[in-house]
């Protein structure tokens, strides 16, 4: 069996972006390993969750614990740095930030993990980190440059696909599960995700997505279950979240294919 590992900016990052994968990859007997990079200490906080004297961060440490347990994760580590906040803002310079960080010194760290776990498998994010988001975009400089220094042998950038979203956008509009202001605007669904063409990996995670949608709840200070997340459907939530994208380092993109993280060698999880 192989080993996964999956590097994400923020709690709740994990879920959105590769819960199926994950959860798929435990139950195939692979081990799932998380590696989170900042606390998530700048996100927007859901009203009345926190307790007397809990920080942000603490609770969310909390809840990434819990969203690995449902995706059978068997080892989670944080790296440490501060959320950097939005683009644009101050924060993103502050002392300890992410995005502030020196490249080369985090991507020891999660190569120093790559190592220790003989990873088969990592995923970052795209070089725009999905939406522009400087931390995201840092996972992928770090990512990409631990996985050098590491030697790990798969490299798979974890990404939505521009054309299928800007599709769903649509269909959910004309069926009425949409209002004012869910959903990207016509800029950002410009700049979200990778084009269609440039994609090489795409992983039919519908059967479980009852866990990734479970660890989406555990994040209940950033996903309010009245959220556009948690108040689609069953079905339409299964179309949006269902299949999970990447461009695979080193594969020529297109069709057909590739429909797992695994399949080299032997070493194929059944996802």
């Amino acid at each position: 069996m192989a080993t996964l590992v999956t590097f994400h900016a923020h709690p709740d990052d994990e879920c959105i972006a590769c819960g199926g994968v994950m959860r798929a990859a435990a139950d195939a007997g692979h081990r799932v390993v998380l590696v989170v990079a900042t606390g998530g200490e700048h996100g927007e906080i859901v009203a009345d969750v926190l307790a007397p004297g809990q920080t942000l961060a603490e609770r969310r440490h909390v809840e990434t614990l819990e969203s690995a347990r449902i995706l059978g994760v068997a080892r989670t580590e944080f790296l440490g740095y501060v959320d950097s906040g939005m683009v644009g803002t101050d924060t993103n310079a502050a002392p300890g930030a992410f995005a502030a960080a020196d490249v080369e010194d985090a991507a020891q760290k999660l190569a120093a993990i790559l190592r220790e776990e003989d990873a088969d498998v990592v995923t970052v994010y795209d070089d725009h980190g999905g939406y522009g988001h400087p931390d995201h975009v840092q996972v992928h400089r770090v990512g990409m440059r631990a996985a050098e220094i590491a030697g790990t042998p798969r490299v798979f950038q974890s990404t939505m696909n521009r054309d299928e979203m800007r599709r769903l956008v649509a269909a959910a509009a004309a069926a009425g599960l949409m209002g004012d202001g869910d959903g990207p605007d016509e800029r950002e669904a410009e700049s979200m995700g990778t084009p269609e063409a440039e994609l090489t990996t795409r992983v039919d995670v519908s059967p479980w997505i009852a866990a990734k949608r479970a660890a989406m709840r555990a994040h209940s200070s950033q996903i309010a279950e009245d959220s556009f997340f948690l108040a689609l459907p069953d079905e339409a939530f299964a179309m949006a979240f269902g299949t999970e994208w990447f461009v695979h380092v080193g594969r020529a993109p297109g069709e057909p294919y590739e429909t797992d993280l695994f399949g080299v060698d032997g070493v194929r999880a059944v996802i």
